[in-house]
Parts: C-alpha cells; sequence; structure tokens
C-alpha cells in the first residue's frame, strides 16, 4: 500500500532503550593509588555498582568499577579497572554500561510514533453549474456535461473523457426553478482514481449537495423521466480528506484563510460501512467556515494511527472501505 518514505519498514533490529544517564558524585579522602578507591561519603545517597564509570582529577579515562573490596552501598573501598592517582572531588557516575541494564538491549520497540499528515490545498469558489450547464431533460437519461469554470476536460488513466475538478469535492445538483424530483446518479473517480458512483435525490427548487467528494466526473444520469424545469450540475464546497479519518479527535490542527487561531470546520467522518451509492464518504469531508474563493488556503494536521502507517497500516485503515 501507499505510504511515505520514512514509513517504510524493513523489520525488528536491535536497539538499545532505558532512561537515559544517571549522575552521582562522591567525594573520597585520600588518594587513588594502583586500582584503590575509597570514598567516604556520596553526595546524593545514591550506592555505587559495578560498571560505574568514574571521572575526575587524575583518573584514567574509561575507568570504572570492577568489583568492591570492604564496605556496602557508597561508603566503602572499591578497585577500578585502570591505574589512576588523584585528590579532590571524583564523580562516579553511570553511563549506560550494560552491567547497569540502563539501557537495555530490546529487539523490539513501540514506534511508529508522531505520524502526521498535513494537507494543504487552495480550494476554488463553488459554482452550481461547472460540470453540467443548464439543460432540461425531456426523459430520464445522462446529461450532456461541459467543463465550467475551474474544472477541466481530461483523458483519464482507462482512456475515458472526464470533468477534472481543482480538488475532491462533492457536487450538487441544482432545480432552478420548480422541477418534479428525480435520482441522479453521478459516476467518477476518487483522487486515487478508484471508481465511486452517487445518487443524488433532487429536491424542487433548490440545490441538493451529495456527500462524497469526485475528483473526476464521468457522467450524471437521471432516473424516472425527464424534468419539468432546467438542471445543473456544479461543485460544493464539501471537501474530500485525503486518508480516512474516523474522528475528530485525530485533526490535530485546522487553519484557514491565514487566520492565527484554529480554524472552525463542518466534519463529516469516513463512513466505515460498505460502500454503496448512498453511503458517505470513504475518507471524510470537511467544510470551511466561508466560502471558498481560489485564495484562502485550507491546512488540515491529521494525526495517523497505527492501522494508517508503520508495520500494521493497511490500505483500509489509510485510505478507507473500497469505493462503490
Amino acid at each position: 500500500m501507499p505510504q511515505f518514505s520514512d514509513d517504510l519498514f524493513l523489520g525488528p533490529a536491535q536497539t538499545f532503550m532505558g532512561t537515559g544517564q544517571t549522575n552521582t558524585e562522591a567525594v573520597f579522602a585520600g588518594s587513588v593509588t594502583t586500582t584503590t578507591l575509597t570514598i567516604t561519603a556520596l553526595l546524593s545517597g545514591e550506592p555505587i555498582v559495578l560498571g560505574q564509570y568514574v571521572s575526575g582529577t587524575g583518573i584514567t579515562a574509561g575507568s570504572y568499577v570492577t568489583a568492591f573490596v570492604t564496605g556496602t552501598g557508597g561508603t566503602g573501598t572499591y578497585t577500578l579497572s585502570a591505574s589512576s592517582s588523584a585528590t579532590g572531588a571524583i564523580n562516579v557516575f553511570a553511563s549506560g554500561n550494560a552491567l547497569l541494564g540502563d539501557p537495555a538491549p530490546m529487539d523490539l520497540g513501540i514506534g511508529p510514533m508522531g505520524r502526521t499528515f498535513m494537507w494543504d490545498v487552495i480550494p476554488q469558489a463553488l459554482v452550481a453549474n461547472n460540470i453540467a450547464a443548464s439543460q432540461t431533460p425531456a426523459a430520464a437519461g445522462a446529461l450532456t456535461l461541459t467543463a465550467g469554470t475551474s474544472v477541466k476536460s481530461v483523458t483519464n488513466t482507462y482512456g475515458q473523457t472526464v470533468l477534472q475538478l481543482d480538488c475532491a469535492r462533492a457536487v450538487s445538483i441544482t432545480l432552478v426553478t420548480g422541477g418534479t424530483p428525480r435520482a441522479y446518479t453521478v459516476s467518477g473517480y476518487d483522487y486515487y482514481g478508484q471508481p465511486m458512483t452517487e445518487q443524488i435525490t433532487t429536491v424542487a427548487a433548490a440545490t441538493t449537495s451529495g456527500k462524497k467528494a469526485f475528483y473526476q466526473i464521468l457522467s450524471v444520469t437521471g432516473a424516472g423521466g425527464g424534468s419539468t424545469t432546467a438542471v445543473t450540475v456544479g461543485t460544493t464546497d464539501i471537501l474530500g480528506l485525503p486518508v480516512r479519518v474516523v474522528d475528530a479527535g485525530y485533526l490535530v490542527g485546522l487553519g484557514w484563510a491565514n487566520a492565527s487561531t484554529r480554524a472552525t470546520v463542518t466534519f463529516a467522518q469516513a463512513d466505515t460501512a460498505t460502500a454503496t451509492n448512498i453511503t458517505g464518504d470513504v475518507r471524510g469531508t470537511v467544510v470551511p467556515s466561508s466560502s471558498t474563493n481560489g485564495t484562502s488556503r485550507l491546512v488540515v494536521t491529521i494525526g495517523c494511527n497505527a492501522i494508517m502507517v508503520g508495520p500494521n497500516a493497511t490500505r483500509t485503515g489509510a485510505l478507507g472501505v473500497t469505493q462503490a
């Protein structure tokens, strides 16, 4: 399934995990001679243990405690791994030696962590007739589609001529005046080229918006007879999210129209049911708080859970159930 390059998972590898370096300072009386260090008190009150490294004036670099001769806990005589001599304070500290068990070798971690997806788009203004211009069909059947403002006619990967929108967004059907409500089936493709359909039932003298975010429109077909009034098909401000979002809590950041405060959007969560031509969008949608205009930028930061990225990711987890 498609994933970002930094999400590639090559299998488990040994790593070292722990709470990091722990520092304790010791005060010693006398001197370090040959391999013996005498300590009278630890300022931190912590004991010295095997494997702790020792540093200070005159102490050989890399020296560490290998055994203790007398004493328990922090006060006593300890044996160093290298000959040294010194006067003054001596620092005794843990620096990750395996004898301390910190950090410890591990085959498994807890990742991935901190994965986010940032969606950045400047949607064009909605237009009520930029997919199908005003027409009054005499019978049931396909409407004539014409690429209007912010829509272009392209040939897709299947060799079909489709109308491509500026971004994935829901479409609307308008009965200009009066008219008989009909069920219209919109057929096309999502942003990833997956075929999809939606049935939109119109309302007399009103605009009815769909729920699914189309990127390419192949056809719009009416059922049940013709129309007694003009019909148009266009775009809406219902914008399709690029990855599946099942809860508003995953919308980590929302920016709209260069405002410094978190934006308010109308959010519809991903429909996780088996897709049909009347279910919702498989990834979810958002509607900005003000009309799109071709200049305002929408920035949505989405927190990605383990089923979306990393070793346990699935296509459904990241992109939603299969379109219908």
